[in-house]
């Protein structure tokens, strides 16, 4: 496999080769791709066997996986690969609730994400102040938005009796 020099700014990072390597955060290539929004890195790395659910352990990244990160930067299109490679929608980080994609999305304020990720069937408690599977809301302000979504696409699926379908666009 080639290497490749990650990052250009002016903390060195060592050469990636493969899903063993990381860098100083615990990311693999396929992390750094999918918060770019690379989607031609990410389908490379992935038809070479990289796993889509890899997750990063590091100081600060306790469990993030790649759609996490995708999500965070709001990539549809990075999203809907990923979970047409099997990546866990409702993957969750190591800590006190656990942040999952829709967390992520969330708190960057990225409504399409969070529409996205909520039409293909992320997991949101009954209660938008439920502790056990979300953060506190001054960590997460776009957690609104993801129910008003799942409100909306409950009563559009209600109305019609049909699931509602997303386009996959980034813009």
């Amino acid at each position: 496999m080639p290497e490749f020099e990650v990052g250009s700014n002016r903390r060195t990072r060592r050469l990636l080769r493969s899903e063993s390597d990381r860098d100083d955060r615990g990311w693999t290539l396929l992390h750094m791709h999918a918060l770019k929004g690379d989607l031609k890195e990410v389908k490379r790395l992935l038809d070479e066997g990289m796993d889509v659910n890899v997750a990063a352990w590091g100081p600060k990244s306790h469990g993030i996986t790649p759609l996490h990160l995708a999500a965070k930067g709001g990539h549809l299109k990075i999203m809907d690969e990923l979970l047409e490679r099997g990546a866990d929608i409702d993957a969750r980080t190591k800590g006190a609730c656990g942040w999952t994609p829709l967390h992520n999305a969330a708190k960057e304020r990225k409504k399409k994400a969070i529409r996205f990720l909520v039409e293909n069937g992320a997991f949101l408690p009954d209660s938008i102040s439920d502790a056990r599977f979300n953060p506190p809301l001054h960590y997460c302000p776009g957690l609104e938005w993801a129910y008003e979504e799942l409100r909306r696409l409950q009563s559009d699926n209600s109305s019609s009796g049909e699931t509602s379908s997303s386009s996959v666009s980034d813009n």
